[in-house]
């Protein structure tokens, strides 16, 4: 019973990832304004949902969790910088750009992974106590239709097509109900599962702060932009702090 409960939950992550890309995809003549939204809502995953989540389950010293927090991000930008090779829109041949790609791939791969953490969450929170597991659902629930956007949006900023941002999309979806079947199976320490948050943490800073949030000023009105930025920072520290 508790299995089938926790497969319906993830299949619930899946719905609502979904449904973000495919509003990222509908809307993509107002990219710019999705971008301002996603760069605050994926800086606010970092700050407000992976990092006290990480600090609270983790029984060792917080600062040991900030430099791996420091370690995702750094990491996350040499990669970026010396093998994806940091491109920009206005380069003239942006759109046939393969490092560009690459590097929405990258990024996309990053969500997934985070999405498949997710779905592990939610199957190890429901078999603590069906109490913790709701909490969790419903925190996982709220920011995955954030992950659907933040998914699409990340081809789609780096050169890939439509179909590309679909497939990563679907990846994306598919990641937490993988990662709720695995927790049927596998029980993976607190700490451990600490530390991986923490990476997390610094992978979706440096995606924030150096790709979507520089994109969604470029070429764009300011004000309206910053706004959405706000909303979407916000909106995860709402869903953080109902989760409890």
């Amino acid at each position: 019973m508790q299995s089938l409960l926790i497969m319906t939950v993830a299949f619930g992550t899946f719905l609502a990832t979904l449904a973000g890309g495919a509003l990222a995809l509908r809307f993509r003549d107002q990219l710019h304004l999705i971008l301002g939204f996603s760069a605050g809502a994926i800086i606010g995953l970092a700050f407000f949902d992976l990092l006290p989540e990480a600090l609270k389950i983790g029984s060792g010293d917080p600062s040991t969790l900030l430099s791996v927090t420091a370690l995702g991000f750094f990491g996350y930008a040499t990669l970026d910088r010396l093998i994806l090779l940091h491109t920009h829109h206005d380069d003239p041949d942006h759109v046939h750009d393969a490092p560009a790609v690459k590097r929405g791939w990258a990024g996309a791969g990053s969500l997934s992974a985070h999405s498949l953490v997710d779905g592990l969450a939610i199957g190890i929170a429901f078999r603590a106590s069906s109490s913790v597991g709701i909490v969790v659902a419903a925190a996982v629930l709220a920011h995955d239709c954030s992950d659907g956007i933040n998914t699409v949006n990340l081809v789609l900023r780096n050169a890939g097509s439509r179909q590309q941002a679909f497939q990563w999309l679907l990846v994306d979806a598919a990641a937490p109900v993988l990662g709720a079947a695995l927790s049927l199976f596998l029980t993976l320490p607190g700490e451990a599962l600490s530390l991986v948050l923490a990476l997390f943490a610094g992978f979706f800073l440096y995606i924030g702060a150096s790709d979507l949030l520089p994109e969604s000023f470029h070429a764009h009105p300011k004000a309206l932009t910053t706004i959405m930025t706000l909303m979407g920072a916000a909106t995860l520290y709402i869903v953080a702090r109902l989760a409890g």
